[in-house]
């Protein structure tokens, strides 16, 4: 590290790193500030299913599929009704297929493109993802990869507490505290603010996403709205504080992520009543509320062998099934007494839906199916959950932080849930892959944006 401070402070050590590693690779002297000691295994990175959105990646092209930033943006566009951020969606489509290429080839990560199941919301397969299909794996080689590079150093645990402009409106220090209250000022000409969103503070839940405010939430506790207040007070531009990533299959018994490759695969989710209350292939998102407003704010998610056997290559789902929350039952009426729901709506439901999947009925939601369900029958309770706020500071197509009038605060840049992202408002506008796109993405922007006004070609 330089005696004038590092050329670029992250704060978060999730998709931050992202960021680190590739202002290191272009050669800055970076400082990662993380809050938690544990963050290998408390932030949000590490719990997510790893699935990036990739445009135009040689994955896509190697199976014949035909992708484009236009295609990508208008799916974003259908997905949120015309509410998401048009110009953050292109710019993080124009990037994100050169992105995974980077972190195959640069940070040496196991890519591929997922085609074994087609997720709500995408015109075309371009999720790409890691064997373990697990956070855990992710962050943890990110980490090491971080760690060994000698442009890179570390202060954990430490939390950014405020960002100091000169007065010429630019980054100039940031501010960092210890846990013991202790704080150091830091000299630095850019900053990313990587600190998740706020989905820990529950009062400004209840605020901004009151439909969820009493769902589990299933995220980092260091998720506190650091970015909103340090941004506020350096006038950045906030949207989208209602937008958040819901899920409506976190297994009540273990607090894993059931996960929607169940439903993808043909499964279907009763409440309380025994019945089928909506679209269950309309995304994992919108899920949550839509669960949270259920007698009991609880479900069961319904699936057979063949489902089960398909969803084994996800470590969440191995975990449920390994927790012994799934209940299996040899048929409908079974399944009923092994659940507690109503027999007659069980089985009721259960032949409705599996004559829709074989195309002799129209299913009265409207969705598609894989395969009908056969017995033997297994069911998993789950309750509706918050996995992370989607609303922040506004950037730009570079990440850089703007105010009011979209004027960029000189140095300083956002990513992941500190920004406002691209799924509109709410929980309906999230596309799989929204998390870690703006994660990922916004960090990569945003890490070789400085690179370049370093280089002075900015």
């Amino acid at each position: 590290m330089s005696e004038e401070g590092p050329d670029l402070v992250v704060a978060g050590a999730g998709g931050g790193l992202i960021a680190a590693l590739r202002a290191a690779q272009l050669g800055l002297d970076v400082l990662v500030v993380e809050a938690s000691e544990h963050f290998l295994r408390g932030n949000n990175t590490s719990m997510c299913t790893a699935m990036v959105p990739g445009v135009g990646s040689r994955w896509q092209r190697e199976q014949g599929i035909e992708d484009s930033v236009d295609l990508f943006a208008a799916d974003v566009d259908r997905k949120t009704k015309g509410t998401g951020d048009q110009r953050l969606a292109r710019a993080l489509a124009a990037v994100s297929g050169e992105m995974v290429e980077w972190m195959a080839d640069e940070v040496g990560l196991e890519i591929s493109l997922m085609t074994d199941m087609h997720y709500p919301g995408h015109s075309v397969d371009r999720c790409h993802t890691i064997p373990e299909r697990h956070g855990t794996a992710l962050i943890d080689h990110l980490a090491r990869r971080a760690r060994a590079h000698p442009n890179i150093d570390f202060l954990v645990p430490a939390r950014l507490t405020d960002v100091e402009l000169d007065a010429d409106g630019r980054v100039a220090a940031v501010v960092v505290t210890d846990p013991h209250g202790e704080q150091e000022r830091i000299e630095t000409p850019a900053v990313l603010l990587a600190t998740n969103g706020y989905g820990a503070d529950r009062e400004l839940v209840a605020e901004h996403m009151p439909e969820i405010a009493a769902a589990t939430y299933h995220g980092s506790e260091t998720s506190r709205g650091d970015a909103l207040r340090i941004g506020a007070r350096l006038g950045a531009a906030t949207a989208y504080l209602d937008a958040y990533q819901g899920h409506g299959a976190l297994a009540a018994k273990a607090a894993t992520l059931l996960g929607w490759a169940t439903i993808m695969h043909g499964a279907v989710m009763l409440d309380t009543t025994g019945h089928r209350f909506a679209k269950e292939t309309s995304g994992y998102s919108e899920f949550g509320p839509f669960l949270a407003a259920r007698p009991g704010a609880t479900g069961w998610v319904v699936y057979d062998r063949r489902v089960h056997d398909l969803c084994e290559p996800f470590t969440d789902f191995r975990q449920t099934a390994e927790s012994g929350a799934e209940v299996w039952a040899d048929d409908a009426r079974g399944l009923a007494a092994a659940t507690g729901l109503p027999e007659e709506a069980v089985v009721a439901e259960l032949e409705e839906s599996a004559r829709a999947a074989r195309g002799e009925i129209p299913d009265r939601f409207g969705r598609d199916y894989e395969a009908p369900l056969e017995p033997p029958y297994a069911a998993v309770r789950v309750v509706p959950a918050l996995f992370h706020t989607q609303g922040g500071l506004v950037v730009d197509g570079s990440a850089r932080v703007v105010d009011a009038d979209d004027r960029p605060i000189r140095g300083l840049y956002a990513s992941g849930g500190a920004a406002a992202g691209i799924s509109g408002h709410g929980a309906s506008g999230y596309l799989a892959g929204n998390g870690l796109l703006p994660a990922f993405g916004l960090a990569y922007l945003a890490a070789t944006a400085v690179a370049s006004e370093r280089a002075g070609g900015a």
